[in-house]
């Protein structure tokens, strides 16, 4: 099978620091692990970047290399049940995202009265979307049903990028140029919750949208809400230093080179900010308004130059200038996440529809809005263990 190059916004998901998406699905009743793996491999055969490993094109460059090895299946067991294990990553066989490496890693762990899938994927090969896309479509051949074939043609994306430079290349990208990235640490990671429960969203709601003539969605104000509760003690003491808000856009819909079936990462990041000493007195509607603003200015256009600075740095600077483009302000910025529609009950097997589920991704300060029960807002924001 050809090599398949990665697109411009597929390389800052590589080197050091890039973290994968994780996440982990506890069924109540077992899943067959021979069918489970042969669908798995059929999945791979539809969605080839999911078995892949990096190679080197060149220098400057990487592409997925499809091969037998680059998605690796487990099964195990665990003398627990879900509710009772207390770190859930025990459910998860993380990927390196190392060059040689496989980009995916699936764990089917038996428990006592169920079974977990964990199922770890490099960020370079997909974002959240394309993620559950693979997943689901993992689930409905095990069900013998069929799938909805995903597009793959990532070099349309860098086509027509002439790689010329205009300014700082990671901001124009939305992105931060901040040094090296650190490795993940999964040890001093802390995940922090904060449920937003309906009425509890819809009277913040209610506070952003008043008397604002812009139309604001619940996410624009669970940032706006997040923004003021935990930035404010992470920026340090210094009122002049600016904080951040980033929101990834998906350009799915605004690039005719992707589409709803495009696999891999279909993203440009929004950001907004604020001075920390405006922060806490600043109105929940402004800084909400302040989200929309940055994220409504991601259309086409702004798509397309985010794609070209990042082109136009990884050819005059090479792969290491990749490791050194931050999707959050390492600092002083928070990288909010809409994941509250995810097609977790698609993810169905012989057991049925996931019981229960959890997001282990270690994007330090990184945060993801998840489904609550009463259709509220679950809030999980990853922070460094004090």
């Amino acid at each position: 099978m050809p090599l398949i190059p990665l697109s411009p916004i597929d390389h800052v998901f590589t080197g050091r620091g890039a973290y994968p998406i994780e996440f982990v699905f506890a069924y109540e009743g077992a899943i067959d692990a021979g069918r489970l793996e042969a669908s798995l491999r059929k999945a791979i055969d539809a969605f080839p970047p999911a078995g892949s490993r990096f190679v080197r094109l060149d220098g400057a460059a990487l592409a997925f290399e499809p091969s037998e090895g680059g998605c690796v299946f487990s099964v195990a067991s665990s003398p627990t049940e879900w509710e009772a294990t207390e770190r859930k990553d025990v459910f998860l066989d993380p990927v390196s995202g190392k060059e040689g490496e496989p980009l995916g890693r699936a764990l089917l762990t038996r428990t006592p009265n169920g079974c977990v899938l964990g199922f770890s994927l490099s960020h370079a090969v997909a974002d959240g979307y394309s993620y559950f896309h693979f997943l689901t479509s993992w689930a409905r051949l095990f069900r013998g049903e069929p799938i909805l074939p995903p597009t793959h043609d990532r070099a349309a994306l860098a086509a027509g990028l002439d790689g010329t430079r205009d300014g700082d290349a990671a901001d124009a990208a939305g992105l931060f140029r901040a040094g090296p990235r650190p490795e993940v640490d999964r040890a001093h990671l802390t995940i922090h919750r904060h449920v937003l429960t309906r009425a509890e969203l819809v009277a913040r709601h209610a506070e952003a949208q008043a008397g604002n003539s812009l139309r604001l969605s619940h996410n624009d104000t669970a940032a706006a809400w997040l923004w003021k509760t935990r930035l404010a003690e992470w920026s340090g003491d210094d009122p002049s230093l600016e904080t951040y808000v980033s929101c990834p856009v998906d350009f799915r819909r605004l690039l005719p080179s992707t589409g709803p079936a495009y696999f891999g990462n279909a993203v440009a990041l929004a950001k907004a900010s604020i001075p920390k000493g405006e922060l806490a007195a600043a109105p929940l509607g402004e800084l909400a308004t302040r989200v929309r603003r940055a994220v409504d200015a991601v259309d086409a256009d702004a798509a397309r130059r985010s794609l070209g600075a990042l082109e136009t740095l990884r050819r005059s600077e090479g792969l290491a200038a990749m490791e050194e483009c931050h999707v959050v302000h390492p600092m002083q910025g928070l990288l909010l996440t809409n994941l509250s529609r995810l097609p977790v009950a698609e993810v169905a097997f012989d057991a049925g529809p996931p019981v229960a589920f959890e997001i282990l991704t270690p994007g330090v300060r990184g945060a993801v809005a998840l489904p609550a029960p009463d259709g509220g807002l679950d809030l999980r924001v990853f922070l460094p263990s004090a």
